[in-house]
């Protein structure tokens, strides 16, 4: 079942806020539940153009979040149908609501036995869309980005994935970001080496921000401005 790592006592927007300060884009926000989404247009608002949302996106509500600052809409459940089969149709149906500029599609996936497969609803429900060549070059006329939590190795502060990273890095030809298991500077400085700097990558559950001890966010900075 899902854990809980952290709540902070801080609002969503000194997140944003801070990221603002040090020039920080594309950054996600994902409203999970209800009871959230104030604070979630509050964040866009004090960051406009700054920051990704997710959580729910569907094509009847993703301008609300668009032009309350978001840059890009967040997208995963709504492309599969209701037994967890991917449909191009409702595929076509999001990018048309709202550019393909604006939509960066979610395949958060766990390993497989033939290699990885997107996992949807909160991650519980493993889908028929596997995570390969052939899967990312058809879903590429479609969006701008690609976002990829390793779901088995999310949140855990043990390492990453490495084989999915390489793989991304050979596979797109889409700006990606990888998430799951990054927990040290040292470990942006593999994401860097092993994808030829391909593949961008973020840390949470080890940053000092969000309650953990295995990075600075100064230091994240420091390291995002010299990669740049």
């Amino acid at each position: 079942a899902p854990q809980t790592n952290f709540i902070s006592q801080q609002a969503a927007t000194n997140y944003a806020e801070l990221y603002k300060s040090d020039s920080l884009t594309g950054g996600h926000i994902i409203i999970l539940g209800d009871g959230n989404e104030a604070a979630a247009l509050a964040a866009l608002r004090a960051y406009p153009n700054g920051m990704q949302i997710g959580g729910g996106i569907r094509p009847d509500n993703a301008q609300r979040y668009l032009d309350a600052g978001a840059s890009h809409v967040i997208v995963t459940s709504y492309i599969f149908d209701g037994t967890a089969q991917f449909s191009e149709s409702r595929l076509l149906e999001m990018t048309e609501a709202v550019g393909r500029n604006r939509l960066v599609l979610d395949l958060s996936c766990r390993a497989t036995a033939h290699g990885w497969s997107v996992a949807m609803n909160r991650w519980q429900t493993l889908t028929d869309l596997p995570v390969n060549a052939a899967t990312i070059a058809r879903l590429t006329p479609y969006c701008a980005e690609l976002l990829i939590h390793a779901v088995d190795v999310e949140g855990k502060c043990n390492g990453m994935d490495e084989a999915l990273l390489c793989r991304l890095a050979e596979w797109s030809h889409l700006p990606v970001t990888y998430a799951g298991g990054a927990r040290s500077i040292e470990d942006l400085q593999r994401v860097q080496e092993i994808t030829d700097g391909k593949v961008d990558v973020t840390i949470g559950s080890a940053l000092d921000i969000f309650g953990g001890s295995g990075v600075s966010y100064a230091d994240c900075v420091k390291f995002n401005a010299r990669a740049e």
